[in-house]
């Protein structure tokens, strides 16, 4: 079998154990510094906020913060350690070593595992990787320090793997941190959110977006297009430069200039581009521009046209499609119903160009009827 990319590692870019720097989540790390200066150390944590914005990353400075800490710290001169300012641990401790490696015996990392009938990767993760922590909790008990269980990423449970990490964090063991990201925490169980203090991450603003991109080695010469469609999402913009999003979303602009009738030529050369495994991250993708495009739509109905562009011509685009609010629920209902239709289909392995040109043509009779003048 081959090797299989980490779930949580987004390609062209470091995996978030080896990101030098988290930028743009200060008032995050505050609150955590906060409630660790403060001796109210919660046992789970729930870390919020849109797909790509640095979660798995504080979840990983937070866990090396708190396996570095020596099981029992040097009081201060009045009986108190000074305050911790920064989650910053140095790259040769022993622990930040230790975890670079994948090796540390105090850390638990849960995700998806790998089916081992199909060698893919599983669509949910399964009680059984949750059940993995019993032996880890067992094991790594021997020498009293702190244990982490990072889970990357909570919504992706299944309800089994759900109701027995609530377990654990209805029963946590002794000095042991529970670390969820969550994408949509609305999926996850009301019981395990009311169990969890939350760690909200915002979308990063253009100077720590490009901060991120530098970081990575990318160029981001395009940024206004790169800031209008990634939307504050470092993961978004990776992908976007590393996969050509850019110039895909553009052709995607140009090709539904024609409004209200589509170029079937044009349409059917978009749609086989996506076609054959070799072109899956471009379906893939060219899924979540269809989306990002109607939602821009959607929102232009409402607020008329947008400041920024994802591509030329892309504003005068959606002005013209979507000039009041009528056309703008029309565009929100065929993101719902067209998106869920064309994954459906992906995840049943329907032909790719069948399923680009079908949202297209659904884009093109929407267009016709409910979004016209």
């Amino acid at each position: 079998m081959t090797d299989l990319p980490e779930p949580d590692r987004i390609a062209g870019a470091p995996h978030p154990r080896d990101t030098p720097v988290l930028f743009g989540q200060d008032a995050a790390i505050a609150d955590f510094l906060d409630a660790y200066n403060t001796r109210r150390l919660h046992s789970g944590w729930l870390i919020t906020g849109p797909r790509g914005v640095g979660k798995a990353t504080l979840a990983w400075k937070i866990a090396t913060f708190l396996l570095a800490q020596p099981a029992s710290p040097d009081a201060g001169l009045f009986g108190d350690p000074p305050p911790v300012t920064s989650l910053a641990i140095a790259p040769d401790h022993p622990d930040a070593r230790l975890i670079a490696a994948g090796a540390h015996p105090r850390l638990f990392v849960v995700r998806r595992p790998v089916d081992d009938k199909t060698g893919t990767l599983k669509a949910d993760i399964t009680v059984d990787t949750i059940r993995g922590m019993k032996g880890f909790f067992q094991m790594s008990s021997a020498d009293g320090g702190r244990r982490v269980v990072i889970v990357d990423a909570a919504d992706e449970m299944n309800r089994a793997a759900a109701n027995a990490i609530l377990k654990e964090l209805e029963e946590p063991p002794a000095r042991t941190t529970l670390l969820l990201i969550a994408h949509q925490p609305s999926r996850l169980l009301p019981t395990i959110r009311s169990r969890c203090r939350v760690l909200r991450c915002a979308p990063l603003a253009a100077d720590d977006l490009a901060a991120v991109l530098d970081q990575a080695g990318l160029s981001a010469d395009q940024s206004q297009a790169l800031q209008a469609l990634s939307g504050g999402s470092a993961g978004d913009a990776v992908r976007l430069l590393t996969q050509d999003g850019l110039a895909l979303y553009a052709q995607l602009v140009q090709l539904l200039d024609g409004l209200p009738q589509i170029d079937r030529t044009a349409a059917l050369k978009l749609a086989e581009s996506c076609a054959g495994k070799q072109n899956a991250n471009r379906f893939a993708l060219m899924l979540d521009l269809f989306d990002l495009l109607l939602s821009r739509a959607a929102h232009a109905g409402i607020a008329g046209e947008p400041r920024t562009q994802g591509a030329p011509g892309e504003a005068r685009l959606l002005t013209r499609i979507s000039p009041h609010d009528r056309a703008a629920r029309a565009w929100a209902d065929l993101t719902q119903t067209a998106g869920a239709r064309a994954r459906h289909g992906r995840a049943v392995n329907l032909d790719p160009a069948a399923l680009v040109l079908d949202m297209i043509f659904s884009i093109e009779r929407v267009a016709q009827t409910d979004a016209s003048p």
